[in-house]
């Protein structure tokens, strides 16, 4: 598994969020800082404008003038909007006043001044031809100002208008100040909530990479639990259909590939095989049909005359004609996998419930022995094989191994997972196999005892089948004396 990447998505959509937010603030409190500035005093402007064409409009009209209604409307409204008027007639004597924050007095003369000595102390906005927009610095009030004169109406009227900027500067500084704190606070608090739903938008993400992982190393039991129809849960619909896909496909591959490989043996083994078959089946064949033979000519000319002779007589045919039954049977099996017309079939299977089932169909010849058997599992233990060639292997280990018990009468089974391989040993304690002797015991018909060997009815063939078995799957088997016994052993594929 690789966090590295996950992580490295997590980090840089941490660092794409937390950067565009930064960026934003820090674009919000620049523009704020540069223009905020020039768009108060164009406020400030407009609205002085607008008064001017209000109050402009009434005075346009013929024979019109500010009757007292609307001389207070108009009073009002600039009350609300911090603007300071007077309109006079060509006497310079008073019309209308609105005298926000300053005396008619001071209008009227800062009015004379302008009109009389042509002063303009500030720093011309707008100059239209009938009114001139100026920003202004009083040294008495300390204030700034935007302050609008000229004329109006029909009758040659004057007018000046005034709105403080009240410190701009020093608003606009305080506004930048606080603007900062709350972005420096919005962009701490947008990292803890980016980290949140970073971490919660790929913990999907994380499961789908712990499930390729496992693809990866041909594990397809882990699913992806789908919620939701969004993109990722598509991906993991669609991960979960791979899986069940590459899974069938690959036992497709494995079983096409054990065909494959058992093919290109098959013709160059042919006929050494058949050779070997004829004289071991003769040579086997040889010693029951002569029993046979024997006691049924003894039957034949009288000389079990008595019903126990004869019951003894026909026990020894039965008995030899059920060896021989047993042992065709053995050669049929034996000789298909050998000349590969039982295919293997390639499937993933659990390897712990089949050793179970073995044990379970060999208990009453378990209890016969009075066998101990020695067999713990804590979990499944999943394998690739044919799962009912690989039962055979194990039956005939079990059942060879009842029959060679001694001293304590026990016989034990263990599982090891060995990275990419399974290893099953079988193992009971009995006499040791000479070591001379252990290379032979998967040829066909070799038998160590032979007399112990017939008593039981065994015919040698039992561990050959376990070596075609094993070579059908090219894999490892084997057998070694331990201290208390003998045991036998397989490998199988874990993936």
């Amino acid at each position: 598994m690789k966090p590295g990447i996950i992580h490295s998505i997590r980090t840089r959509l941490v660092i794409m969020l937390v950067g565009f937010t930064t960026l934003s603030v820090v674009a919000s409190w620049f523009i704020n800082k540069t223009f905020m500035g020039s768009y108060y005093i164009e406020s400030k402007t407009t609205d002085l404008i607008e008064a001017y064409q209000s109050v402009n409009k009434i005075l346009e009209q013929e024979d019109s003038y500010l009757t007292y209604t609307q001389k207070k409307e108009l009073a009002s409204k600039f009350e609300t909007e911090g603007i300071s008027a007077l309109v006079v007639d060509s006497d310079l004597s008073v019309t209308f006043s609105s005298g926000f924050g300053i005396t008619n007095e001071l209008l009227l003369t800062r009015l004379k001044d302008i009109l009389f000595n042509n002063t303009t102390s500030g720093e011309v906005i707008k100059n239209e031809e009938h009114y001139v927009v100026q920003k202004i610095y009083e040294e008495d009030s300390k204030r700034e100002y935007i302050e609008m004169c000229g004329q109006i109406g029909q009758d040659n009227e004057f007018f000046i208008m005034r709105s403080s900027l009240e410190s701009i500067s020093g608003v606009v500084e305080t506004a930048n100040q606080f603007y900062l704190r709350v972005g420096l606070l919005i962009i701490g608090l947008g990292t803890v909530a980016m980290l949140i739903f970073s971490i919660r938008f790929t913990k999907p993400m994380l499961k789908l990479e712990e499930i390729s992982q496992k693809m990866c190393n041909l594990d397809f039991d882990v699913k992806y639990d789908v919620k939701g129809n969004d993109e990722v849960a598509i991906l993991g619909r669609n991960m979960n259909q791979l899986s069940e896909t590459l899974e069938k496909t690959i036992s497709e591959l494995k079983s096409a590939n054990n065909k494959l490989q058992t093919d290109i043996q098959k013709k160059t083994e042919i006929d050494e095989m058949r050779k070997e078959f004829i004289a071991n089946v003769s040579h086997e064949l040889k010693t029951p049909i002569a029993l046979i033979q024997g006691y049924a000519e003894g039957l034949t000319e009288g000389i079990a005359e008595d019903p126990d002779s004869r019951d003894y007589y026909c026990g020894v045919i039965l008995d030899e004609a059920n060896k021989m039954n047993k042992m065709v049977r053995q050669l049929l099996t034996l000789t298909a996998l050998e000349f590969g017309n039982d295919q293997v079939s390639m499937e993933r299977f659990d390897l712990v419930e089949l050793i179970e089932g073995v044990l379970s169909n060999s208990d009453i010849l378990i209890k016969q022995k009075e066998a101990k058997i020695e067999f713990k599992a804590e979990h499944p233990v999943y394998v690739w094989a044919d799962e009912f060639k690989i039962e055979e292997v194990i039956t005939n280990y079990v059942s060879n191994a009842l029959n060679h018990l001694d001293g304590d009468r026990r016989i034990w089974i263990r599982i090891e997972e060995l990275g990419d391989t399974v290893k099953v040993t079988v193992g009971n304690n009995g006499e040791h196999i000479p070591e001379e002797s252990l290379p032979n015991l998967w040829t066909k018909f070799y038998k160590v005892d032979k007399a112990r060997t017939r008593a039981y009815g065994g015919s040698g063939i039992g561990l050959s089948i376990v070596k075609a078995i094993m070579d059908s799957h090219h894999r490892e088997y084997g057998v070694e004396n331990v201290e208390d016994g003998v045991e036998f052993w397989f490998s199988l594929g874990a993936k």
